[in-house]
């Protein structure tokens, strides 16, 4: 897909000296724009980029169901 899509909502990181600055920005949130920034040291980083990566992992198990087995896993 190389067409560029519109979405209603941006992701921004910019590294600091001692971790990461996330800004998360929602184009429509109750009727108004926001934005939630998060400064995270490195440990906290490395857990949220573990978090997110088994929700990302758990979302795409229910999309894409496995085919059943005929060995019995």
């Amino acid at each position: 897909m190389n067409r560029q899509q519109e979405r209603d909502w941006s992701l921004a990181v910019a590294a600091l000296p001692d971790g990461v600055r996330l800004e998360l920005g929602l184009a429509d949130l109750s009727g108004a724009p926001f934005t939630a920034i998060l400064a995270l040291d490195r440990r906290e980083a490395r857990d949220l980029a573990r978090a997110l990566l088994a929700a990302s992992g758990d979302a795409a198990e229910r999309t894409f169901p496995r085919p059943s087995s005929t060995n019995g896993d």
